[in-house]
């Protein structure tokens, strides 16, 4: 627990940088074709997770996601963080955690369980990205709604110091620690074209990788 403490120390009193996460500048933040994913429905449907067992969803999967600039008022932006959080809210596929590029949306934007507050609330990062690695690890047992019927044990930190853009486009950082860390480590390396496949040990690894592709 002292090292826990003491590393918990450390990372705040890292200030959260000023330097934010390169965003171009301008007003249509989604493409032709992501406005059109987005419209297919109204803001309580679940939009299509995207398989890695489909090649033409593989690629978008194992892309990198695009910083934007948080505009509370844009009704789309909004629009798209209620069908995000209806998807991994739907009860044919709930999950802890999603990520735009689950969806075909090719933007950093996740919804994370907050396993660790008081109700287990959903809550929604823009722009997330992580500064900061524990070097004490935890083992993570972990699946993914992209990856069906599949689940494996990775190596994660214990604790990552994030930063974000909250709704209202104000920047913040938070230490998180434990199984949430874990979860938030899933989400943000989906926005680097990252699955938890890729964590996995070798052995495991391929085992698995045959499974997906028979």
């Amino acid at each position: 627990m002292k090292y826990i403490y003491a590393l918990g120390i450390v990372f705040f009193l890292s200030s959260c940088s000023s330097v934010k996460t390169a965003v171009k500048k301008k007003s249509d933040i989604f493409s032709p074709k992501e406005k059109q994913l987005i419209l297919a429905g109204k803001e309580n449907e679940p939009m299509r997770i995207l398989q890695i067992t489909d090649s033409k969803d593989s690629l978008v999967l194992r892309s990198k996601s695009i910083a934007f600039n948080v505009d509370n008022n844009n009704q789309l932006l909004q629009l798209f963080t209620k069908r995000l959080y209806a998807t991994v809210h739907d009860t044919a596929h709930r999950g802890v955690g999603i990520a735009a590029p689950q969806v075909g949306i090719l933007k950093r934007i996740i919804w994370v369980q907050r396993l660790d507050k008081k109700g287990t609330p959903f809550e929604v990062y823009y722009n997330p990205y992580i500064s900061k690695y524990s070097e004490m690890r935890q083992d993570v047992l972990e699946g993914c709604l992209s990856i069906p019927n599949t689940r494996g044990t990775t190596d994660r930190a214990y604790a990552v110091f994030i930063q974000y853009d909250n709704p209202r486009g104000k920047h913040k950082c938070e230490m998180i620690e434990a199984y949430t860390a874990a979860i938030f480590q899933h989400e943000i390396d989906h926005l680097n074209g990252i699955l938890f496949l890729d964590h996995l040990k070798k052995e495991l690894k391929k085992s698995i990788k045959h499974k997906i592709e028979n």
